[in-house]
């Protein structure tokens, strides 16, 4: 289990004056900090799957990069099956698997030994990541480009490869920062199978995405982030109710809050 609470993060902002008109905007702009995240809170358990939705922009990617210990928040709590993350950093990263938007692979290294490397960092012998790099070829369907140069992949083969890299040492919780962003229809379908089977084995997941279509068909939970506060956090169910079944709506209402109640905001 998982347990997010109060996180806050800032950011020194070198030029204020060269910011546009729509950065200045922003109310999370205090003098010279930039309040990425301000207040973000929720909870993902064991075999549940959750969504985090936010416009571009909301603080997403820098609450997830600080659940992964990329980032050190300025206060809150992360809790990973008890291992405080912040106290023990190096620990948690040996639990978690983390798949950034932006982290790219070694073009001049094959598929193989993209994942093979990482499986080096976490310490497991040569014959574990052999045995786990064949596991997910068959998963991910890799085995026809596993051993050409990563600099020639296509987005697909690259985030398959970046997918079998975060989880090759088999981690207590998975994080996914829109993986499937710029896929075809095949290749995100092979990552939402991947994820269904994370959830099958009874590992907590938590992505990212702008598809509710795919927050509709995988996620048990979800939590929506809006100007770096947590405005909703609650079941699927309880989210699709906002306006009746309609996700596009459901989310929107929570950015607005016309239809949100104190019950659905995170307090904890």
């Amino acid at each position: 289990m998982i347990e997010i609470s109060h996180l806050a993060k800032k950011f020194a902002v070198e030029s204020p004056k060269k910011l546009s008109e729509q950065e200045k905007k922003d109310p999370r702009l205090k003098g010279r900090y930039f309040h990425s995240v301000k207040d973000v809170s929720f909870t993902c358990d064991d075999g549940q799957v959750l969504g985090l939705l936010g416009p571009n922009g909301a603080g997403k990617t820098t609450t997830l990069r600080i659940l992964s210990t990329a980032l050190t928040p300025d206060e809150g709590e992360v809790n990973i099956n008890g291992i405080d993350v912040l106290k023990d950093p190096i620990v948690a990263r040996k639990k978690i698997g983390f798949l950034s938007s932006s982290t790219g692979l070694y073009g001049r290294l094959s598929g193989r030994e993209n994942i093979a490397y990482f499986g080096q960092l976490h310490g497991l012998s040569k014959s574990d990541i052999a045995a786990k790099i064949n596991e997910m070829a068959d998963l991910l369907d890799m085995h026809n480009f596993l051993d050409r140069r990563a600099e020639n992949f296509s987005s697909g083969m690259k985030q398959k490869v970046s997918i079998a890299r975060a989880v090759i040492h088999d981690p207590e919780l998975v994080i996914l920062d829109e993986p499937t962003t710029g896929l075809d229809i095949m290749a995100t379908s092979t990552v939402i199978a991947f994820i269904e089977r994370l959830k099958a084995q009874g590992t907590p997941v938590i992505f990212s995405t702008h598809h509710l279509d795919e927050v509709q068909a995988l996620c048990d939970k979800v939590a929506v982030i809006n100007q770096g506060e947590t405005v909703f956090n609650g079941t699927i169910k309880a989210f699709s109710d906002l306006s009746g079944g309609h996700m596009h709506q459901s989310f929107l209402s929570t950015l607005d809050g016309t239809k949100m109640e104190k019950s659905n905001v995170v307090n904890l």
